[in-house]
Formats: structure tokens, sequence, C-alpha cells
């Protein structure tokens, strides 16, 4: 990540994670992400801190308010995005929709990223995990 203050806020959100501070953390990503400047940066700085939120392990599978807003202001950013054409956006978005409780959207933005991808690449890691994704569902 290129950006000073988007390093910076990242550094701090991680260190309220590994500090067991789960809600700052998750406060944190919702602030940043719903941010002005946060839609100013670079694409791929955008998709690294997302990626790290939407993408982190561990994560428990009923969301408390605080996370259920980082997803939501996560989600409003893929919106923003999708059109660009990357298959990773519409699985970033999936998790986040399912994240909501929004099965039947994941679903089908899962599919359409597993369509865009298959025309990239059909043996990619992305293929796969998108793949795996939508049989879940």
């Amino acid at each position: 990540m290129a950006n000073e203050a988007l390093v910076k806020s990242v550094k701090e959100i991680a260190a309220a994670s590994k500090a067991g501070n789960t809600e700052g953390a998750y406060q944190g990503y919702r602030d940043l992400f719903a941010s002005e400047a946060f839609a100013g940066y670079r694409v791929e700085d955008q998709r690294q801190a997302l990626r790290l939120m939407i993408l982190a392990k561990g994560v428990p599978a009923q969301p408390t308010p605080t996370m259920s807003e980082a997803y939501q202001s996560a989600l409003s950013c893929l919106s923003r995005m999708l059109p660009l054409g990357d298959a990773g956006d519409h699985e970033l978005l999936g998790v986040c929709q399912l994240m909501l409780g929004d099965e039947a959207s994941a679903n089908t933005t899962f599919r359409a990223g597993l369509a865009i991808e298959r025309l990239r690449d059909p043996q990619s890691n992305l293929c796969g995990s998108l793949m795996k994704r939508v049989s879940m569902l």
C-alpha cells in the first residue's frame, strides 16, 4: 500500500485486532471504508485493505452490529468497483453479502465472478475458490 494515511489506518486496525480488540478493529475498518479519502486511494490499495478484513480467518459466523456496519461499508466500496470487471471483487462482495445474511445475492455475485474468471483463466486459484463458494450455497 503506497498511501501513508492508508498504511497508518491499517496498522492501527491490525494492532487493535492483535490486542484482542475485535470491536475496535471492525470500527476502524468501518470508518476507513466509509471515509471519503478511501474512495480516492488507488483501486489496488483499496482491494488490499478490503481483503484484509473480508478474507480474514477466524471470523465469527454471526457478526456483531459493528462487524455488520464494517461489512456494509465494504459492500458499498465494492459496489463502486464491480464495473471494473475484476472477478476478485465479486468474491469479496459475495463474502460481504453472506456476512450480511443475503445468500441469494451472494450466490448471484459468486456466479458472475466465476463466469468472468473462467474466461480469464479457468485454472486459476480464484476460479477454484469461486467454484467452492458456489457449491457451498
